[in-house]
C-alpha cells in the first residue's frame, strides 16, 4: 500500500510539473491575452491540483506511519485547492471583460480564410 500510494504521488506530481511547464510554455508563446488566459488556467487548475494531490497523497503516508500532525497539513492542502477552484475561473473571466472594456481585440490568423 505505501509503494502504491508513493508512486500514485510522484506519478501526480510529475504530472502537475508537466502541465506547469506546458502552460508556462503557452504564456510565452500564444499570440495574445485572451489564449494566454487558456493557458494561465490550464496551470492554475490542472498543474496545481495535481501538485497538490500529490502533496496530500505524500501527507497520507505520513498519517498511515501513524504521525497525527500530518492531518493539519492535509486539510490545509485541501482548502488551498478549493481556493484555487474558486479564485481561478473569477480571476480569468475577471481579465478577460478587462480585456473586452478596454477594446483589445482577439487574435486571427487572416490567412486561414483565403
Amino acid at each position: 500500500m505505501d509503494l502504491a500510494l508513493d508512486v500514485l504521488s510522484w506519478v501526480s506530481i510529475a504530472g502537475g510539473l508537466f502541465f506547469m511547464l506546458v502552460g508556462t510554455f503557452g504564456l510565452l508563446r500564444l499570440p495574445d491575452v485572451y489564449t494566454r488566459l487558456h493557458a494561465a488556467g490550464m496551470t492554475d487548475t490542472m498543474g496545481a491540483g495535481l501538485l497538490l494531490l500529490g502533496m496530500a497523497l505524500q501527507t497520507v503516508l505520513g498519517i498511515l506511519h501513524g504521525d497525527t500532525h500530518y492531518w493539519s497539513v492535509l486539510v490545509r492542502l485541501v482548502l488551498v485547492y478549493l481556493f484555487l477552484l474558486a479564485t481561478s475561473p473569477i480571476a480569468t473571466h475577471a481579465l478577460a471583460r478587462a480585456g473586452i472594456a478596454g477594446g483589445v481585440e482577439p487574435w486571427t490568423n487572416e490567412e486561414v480564410g483565403s
